[in-house]
């Protein structure tokens, strides 16, 4: 593998600022590196393209982390992670790539017994690597729920437009699931909003294990930073809203979590 520079930063990249809840998580583990959080609006959603061109897409993001000298880069997106991660890892074997995903096995390794709802894109859900999840961990008591068109309302942040779409295809789960799987990176942003729909349920996203990882997997290769780092910001359309966002969602949850 390409020697990286310890002091290089982490790119991260999702359809548009749902992969905050993941930054948020690394941040917590890895307090002191450099971010550049990838944003790409202009590809907004992902779920909705075929895997080719989300193959492409995403060798685009990779191919600009990799002139920043970036030393790893984290796919925050469960679609772009479901459809491009094999591709970006045979494509670039020196790089270092952590890949979210759904949190599938969670459910399997702490609450089995109890009726599960994944809640993810069209193209998360019909991936094979999903589908193999599913298979391999699945306790029978799983419904699958294609959020069509929710990430882009949660990317809009309309909240009346939120609660309607959440009524409409969650409302006939109320007292019927016990466990939710957050298959979206977007969707922890409204975990309260499901909660107001679905009643008290438990919640799964594999954001926490993810960043976890990715320390194990720096330390590993001795790519720890020792300095104090920051976090750039970049939207493919240049949307100056999107930046603004971000930023007031990073610094409220990471301020609720010091709380």
């Amino acid at each position: 593998m390409k020697r990286m520079n310890r002091n290089g930063k982490i790119g991260i990249f999702d359809s548009g600022i749902g992969g905050v809840t993941v930054l948020r998580e690394i941040i917590k583990v890895l307090p002191k590196e450099n971010y550049s959080y990838y944003s790409d609006s202009k590809n907004n959603p992902y779920g909705d393209k075929t895997e080719i061109e989300i193959q492409q897409i995403c060798n685009k993001i990779v191919r600009k982390f990799r002139e920043e000298g970036c030393k790893a880069v984290v796919i925050a997106c469960n679609t772009a992670s479901a459809k491009a991660a094999g591709y970006l890892r045979k494509k670039y074997p020196d790089m270092l790539f952590i890949a979210i995903e759904p949190a599938y096995k969670m459910v399997y390794d702490y609450a089995y017994h109890k009726s599960t709802l994944v809640m993810a894109t069209k193209g998360t859900i019909n991936s094979e690597k999903f589908n193999l999840l599913l298979k391999k961990y699945d306790n029978h008591k799983t419904f699958l729920l294609p959020c069509v068109g929710l990430a882009d309302r949660i990317e809009q942040g309309n909240k009346e437009e939120i609660k309607k779409y959440l009524e409409e295809n969650i409302g006939k789960y109320k007292n019927k699931v016990e466990n939710v799987v957050l298959g979206c990176t977007h969707y922890p942003l409204i975990q309260k909003e499901i909660e107001e729909v679905l009643g008290q349920v438990q919640f799964f996203n594999g954001a926490s294990n993810l960043a976890r990882h990715l320390k194990e997997v720096l330390k590993e290769e001795n790519l720890l930073q020792e300095e104090e780092g920051n976090i750039e910001f970049e939207d493919s359309q240049g949307l100056e809203k999107k930046r603004t966002r971000f930023f007031e969602i990073l610094k409220g949850e990471l301020s609720n979590d010091r709380d």
